[in-house]
């Protein structure tokens, strides 16, 4: 059985349960992530936000390309199979009628799914739907932390044949303790995978390998293994959660 990890973004499964990949892959359980959005940034003026971001990231209008292979680098220490879908950033996307970004600031991307992009949302779970093999173990964000490329993707999974796996969106799940503890009270099963020194030293790795993204979280490289640990040692492992079978 293969297990396929649903990532947003070019760094979240990396982030969020990178020594767990590791230990399945050393275990010789294929193991592939499936980054949504990948697509480069359209051909127009970008909003500032998005400029922002890109000197951020180092890269300008090549910032994707640059994202990409720091993705590749990292599946690499993880020894994972990858691949790239073609979707755009929140940051880039905008309304289909009136031209303007659905998303040009960063309340806007830890608010609520835009309306217009209800289709999107369909066909994004046509796309996976397609593409997923019958025997796959899917794990998807529980988008944690509210971003709207995550909460676009969970609700997309959520119309997924089978009964999904669900990974906690590291770092932001450091301050979402009663979330997820809300999760258990409502009959949601925990499962806790041991993650052993070199599938941490892997997980660190592959963070770091997503070098443009390092500085929005942490100062340095050390302070993202303190935190790295300092999350494993809260659940003594990497959680993950599966919904009653009636659940969402």
């Amino acid at each position: 059985m293969t297990w396929i990890y649903l990532s947003p973004h070019l760094d979240d499964v990396a982030f969020s349960c990178g020594g767990l990949v590791w230990e399945q892959t050393q275990a010789g359980t294929p193991v592939e992530i499936w980054t949504i959005c990948t697509g480069d940034p359209p051909d127009r003026t970008l909003s500032a936000f998005a400029c922002e971001l890109h000197t951020r990231w180092g890269g300008g209008s090549q910032a994707m390309a640059r994202r990409r292979q720091e993705d590749i680098a990292a599946c690499r220490q993880l020894f994972a199979a990858y691949r790239h879908l073609p979707y755009t950033d929140c940051i880039y996307r905008s309304h289909p009628q009136a031209a303007t970004d659905l998303y040009p600031d960063r309340e806007a991307i830890f608010g609520m799914l835009h309306p217009a992009e209800s289709d999107l949302v369909t066909a994004l779970a046509a796309d996976l739907g397609s593409r997923l093999p019958p025997d796959a173990a899917v794990v998807c964000p529980l988008a944690i932390g509210g971003h709207v490329d995550h909460r676009l993707l969970r609700q997309a999974a959520r119309r997924l044949p089978g009964r999904l796996w669900y990974y906690a969106d590291f770092p932001y799940a450091r301050q979402a303790a009663d979330e997820l503890t809300g999760l258990e009270r409502d009959g949601w099963k925990r499962h806790i995978f041991i993650i052993s020194p070199p599938a941490m030293d892997a997980w660190a790795a592959a963070i770091a390998a997503h070098a443009s993204q390092v500085s929005s979280f942490w100062p340095d490289l050390t302070a993202m293994r303190n935190d790295l640990g300092a999350y494993s040692r809260l659940y003594g492992g990497i959680p993950l959660w599966q919904p009653p079978l009636a659940g969402l």
